[in-house]
């Protein structure tokens, strides 16, 4: 799964890759950057496409389906599995048609030791930006108050990862981007075949302190490795 993660760059270099990547000019500052911890319910930087265009912007991490009774639901939605998109009365329009990329250049995951959770922390071994595939829907309270919310996509783990956690988010292939943000896209097959473990042989990952566990640490400490010496055994 995918309950943490960062979005390190700077606004400068988020502004390059956008533009670069997704033809967006963000002339605004509308994110505050860095990010070490984002956590569950937090807002998180998103890209989705209008039919016509790719528009940046923010989407509260925690999906609401449309017939969501109230706000609670969405902690336990952060996560959509790939397998069961199209089968899941929650994600299944979505599928079709809300579909949204997720930036994060590193996420975290705990690995089971003895009796303990040891947080790890997993990049790619350039450090650069990468996709994670997405969902999002618009949820309407009883006050009419609408919230646009996200889940992101988990596969099954590659060789890296499976030494820590049986699933990883779905990082896109940058040929999969453009496909996956259509949404005149409806083949479900074809769609499917994105959502695929990223290359294991391009991404690192290392051990940090436990002050990820809590979320309002938002720090580099966040992400800087344990020493050896101070490491579970």
């Amino acid at each position: 799964m995918c309950g943490r993660f960062t979005i390190t760059v700077s606004i400068d270099e988020l502004r390059e890759y956008l533009k670069e990547d997704y033809e967006i000019d963000l002339e605004e500052r509308l994110f505050d950057l860095p990010r070490y911890n984002v956590s569950p319910g937090q807002d998180v930087i998103a890209i989705i496409n209008d039919g016509k265009k790719n528009r940046v912007g923010l989407l509260r991490w925690g999906f609401l389906p449309s017939f969501a009774k109230d706000e609670k639901l969405a902690y336990s939605m952060i996560n959509a599995k790939s397998e069961t998109l199209s089968e899941k009365p929650s994600y299944q329009e979505a599928f079709k048609s809300k579909r949204c990329i997720i930036l994060a250049d590193g996420f975290y995951e705990w690995m089971k030791d003895k009796s303990e959770k040891k947080p790890m922390y997993i990049h790619k071994k350039d450090k650069s930006i990468f996709p994670m595939a997405g969902l999002w829907n618009t949820w309407t309270k009883p006050d009419g108050t609408k919230i646009h919310t996200c889940t992101i996509v988990t596969t099954e783990a590659n060789d890296l990862m499976k030494q820590v956690h049986d699933r990883m988010p779905v990082i896109l292939e940058a040929s999969s981007k453009t496909l996956w943000l259509n949404p005149g896209e409806k083949n479900i097959s074809t769609l499917s075949k994105l959502l695929k473990p990223y290359d294991a042989n391009a991404m690192s990952l290392y051990p940090v302190s436990t002050l990820v566990n809590t979320a309002k640490n938002d720090s580099p400490l966040c992400i800087q490795a344990v020493p050896k010496t101070e490491q579970l055994v």
